[in-house]
């Protein structure tokens, strides 16, 4: 499978210029195949389409699919490309993007070609069984495959006909066969046999040509009994990266490795997962950041899987997005790298085949935790720790007066419409903690004993059924708890506090306030609000199944109704902040700050009033202010500071490319004021 990346490009997104990195269903659905399925392949194109393949147990055949941004649709209209079983696979894509190859175990190593309407067979490649397999398109769109028979043989597909490339035999068999083609016109395979093995040769290399072992030697001792399975990567620059397993001396745990020209070389920590490891993915990106998925093989959470990545330092692996992504058992992971939009993407079979992604935009983005201005819309930042993982979170002045989160918890970005599945974001039981349970994948378990708060110590799953989560519905109980330590069998943790002093859960009376202000009355109104609220639907307190996502908005307060807990609800006719559900219920969580209330009219003539307009812009912005202006600041999404001319209250952004910026003024009295900026 080719997986090499281009250069990451910022996401520009309206309303927001900030992300968390949490996983979310790809196109909107926890099940992208119809049934049970293995084997599975994920590629993404310059356009940022996604393709899987898959072998296809309801159909016993391999089907492949195709993301176009909206939704996943078979390519060719139906499942089923092959005549029968495809238990060995792979699946490549030309540079353009233009024609899709699909390789299978069939009569010998078949191959698919898709140009885009049908699917045509192209000769076999052998008729010797084959099972691991591999293919790759190289820069000048000729396909290559590299299969197990012969004891390990590469063939590319020249005028009608399949020509063997280098030696047969040379990697003395293909276990966990992997193979990508750089820039540079250079081959690379890897498969597991009496050490992981990397060989490289020229793209135009004849029968003659012998491969060559990378670094001229094994990358590691580790068999194939040991790896079951390992992968490789290429960057930009055409950097080589193996991940794989290693040895049972130490631990058949995770390891990645990079070749870096003369050697291989450890890339962080060595044997750094939690356990040993099967089912190993690995993408990189264009300027070479590795990110590495497997599944854990052992105790309690057998197979469940994983994806890694290198931390600030460059020195050790941390987990992304969560301890564990998948429900159950995950098999056959793959990665890929969505160059276009910013995503890593992860697909993997959980009884059936699943496909998440995390955004990738500005994770290295620093945020001054700088609360927005006084205008109504005014956007801030701020930076805290949500499911063990540093977030960026964008705020915002609603209507109302007051800072909220432009985002819930859980969220991985700013919602960009009312059905924005990226913007759901998790789904909290009333009075309890980020402890994993509000995650749309989290599992489900019975009411914990005692059933409050104080009995939740190590369960980190929904509670569902009867009797259900905290049901005696005290009315006096709260939600308000600093941290998951400070439970008492009447008060609940509450989540917003971990952004920081002043965050919390908001009340009832400020959910009426700020639907009154914003002029909410349905769920298109709630998006278009200053605060983008998006409607995540809710889940259930009986059987943990999810409703009306993309439909109707259901956000917790922090008080309890005579059901259980208050929340604000918003249908398709009405906004409701008095409404109540049982404490079970899973809604969302918005969060509020204290303290930051618009300034009277009194206050006015010591908080000049300052506009920017128009926004968005097509390069010149017009600064309107009461107040004398001392400097000007444009900032980029990454934090940058850019060089643009301020004169007569005028700032020139025509040279600048399109997207969101925060413009910084500093005026004469010492105070500063920050407004973003869309620039078109």
């Amino acid at each position: 499978m080719r997986k090499i990346g281009a250069a990451l490009g910022l996401l520009s997104i309206a309303g927001s210029y900030t992300y968390a990195q949490q996983w979310e269903n790809v196109g909107g659905v926890q099940t992208v195949s119809a049934g049970g399925s293995s084997f599975n392949n994920l590629v993404v194109d310059n356009a940022g389409n996604y393709y899987l393949s898959y072998y296809d147990v309801t159909v016993s055949k391999g089907s492949v699919q195709k993301f176009n941004g909206n939704f996943w649709s078979y390519i060719g209209g139906s499942a089923g490309i092959t005549t029968s079983y495809a238990t060995y696979s792979s699946l490549s894509l030309d540079p353009a993007g233009n024609t899709i190859y699909y390789t299978n175990m069939g009569s010998g190593l078949e191959v698919r070609q898709f140009n885009g309407t049908t699917w045509t067979s192209l000769p076999s490649v052998t008729t010797a069984t084959t099972n691991y397999q591999a293919s790759a398109v190289s820069p000048s769109n000729v396909l290559f495959t590299y299969g197990s028979y012969g004891s390990g043989t590469v063939k590319r597909y020249v005028n009608g006909a399949w020509e063997q490339v280098g030696n047969a035999g040379f990697s003395e068999g293909a276990e966990f066969a992997e193979m990508v083609i750089g820039s540079n016109n250079i081959v690379y395979t890897s498969n597991v046999s009496n050490g992981l093995r990397v060989y490289q040769n020229s793209v135009t290399a004849s029968a003659i040509d012998n491969w060559a072992l990378v670094g001229g030697s094994i990358v590691d001792a580790a068999s194939s009994g040991e790896s079951y399975s390992s992968d490789i990567a290429i960057d930009a620059n055409n950097n080589v990266y193996v991940a794989y397993v290693s040895t049972t001396a130490a631990g058949k745990k995770l390891n990645v490795k990079k070749f870096d020209g003369t050697s291989w070389t450890q890339v962080g920590n060595a044997n750094f997962s939690n356990g040993k490891v099967q089912h190993v993915a690995l993408a990189v990106t264009a300027s070479g950041t590795p990110y590495v998925a497997a599944s854990r093989w052992e105790d309690d959470n057998f197979l469940k899987n994983t994806v890694y990545k290198l931390d600030a330092a460059g020195q050790d692996w941390v987990t992304f997005g969560s301890d564990f992504i998948s429900d159950g058992e995950a098999k056959y992971n793959d990665l890929a790298v969505d160059n276009t939009n910013n995503f890593l993407i992860l697909a993997y079979t959980d009884g059936s085949t699943k496909v998440k992604r995390i955004s990738l935009a500005n994770i290295s983005q620093t945020c001054s935790n700088t609360d927005p201005g006084n205008n109504a819309g005014d956007t801030g930042c701020v930076t805290f720790t949500y499911q063990g993982q540093p977030v960026t979170y964008s705020t915002v002045r609603g209507s109302d007066g007051k800072v909220w989160m432009q985002q819930n918890l859980g969220s991985s970005q700013v919602a960009i419409s009312m059905g924005d599945t990226a913007s759901f974001g998790d789904l909290f039981q009333w009075g309890r903690w980020d402890d994993g349970h509000q995650l749309r994948t989290s599992a489900t378990t019975t009411a914990t004993s005692p059933n409050s708060p104080d009995g939740l110590a190590g369960t980190h799953s929904y509670v569902i059924g009867s009797p259900s989560w905290w049901g005696t519905n005290i009315v006096t109980d709260k939600w308000t708890a600093s941290n998951a330590a400070a439970v008492t069998t009447t008060v609940g943790a509450d989540p917003c506090k971990a952004a920081g002093s002043g965050w919390r859960l908001p009340s009832q009376a400020e959910w009426a306030a700020l639907v009154s202000a914003e002029g909410i009355a349905n769920p298109g109104g709630a998006y278009s609000s200053h605060l983008k609220l998006p409607a995540g639907g809710y889940r259930s307190s009986s059987d943990g199944g999810f409703t009306f996502a993309g439909q109707r908005g259901y956000f917790w307060s922090s008080e309890t109704s005579s059901t259980g807990g208050k929340y604000l609800y918003i249908g398709s006719t009405l906004a409701n902040a008095s409404s109540g559900a049982p404490r079970g219920q899973g809604a969302s969580v918005r969060c509020i700050k204290d303290g930051n209330a618009v300034l009277g009219t009194s206050d006015v003539k010591l908080n000049p009033i300052v506009g920017v307009y128009p926004n968005p812009t097509n390069g010149i912005l017009y600064i309107k202010a009461d107040a004398a202006i001392e400097s000007v600041s444009v900032i980029n999404v990454v934090g940058e500071r850019i060089k643009a001319e301020f004169s007569n209250n005028q700032i020139d952004m025509q040279s600048l490319p399109g997207g969101v910026y925060i413009i910084e003024l500093k005026l004469k009295n010492g105070q500063s004021i920050s407004k973003k900026i869309i620039k078109n």
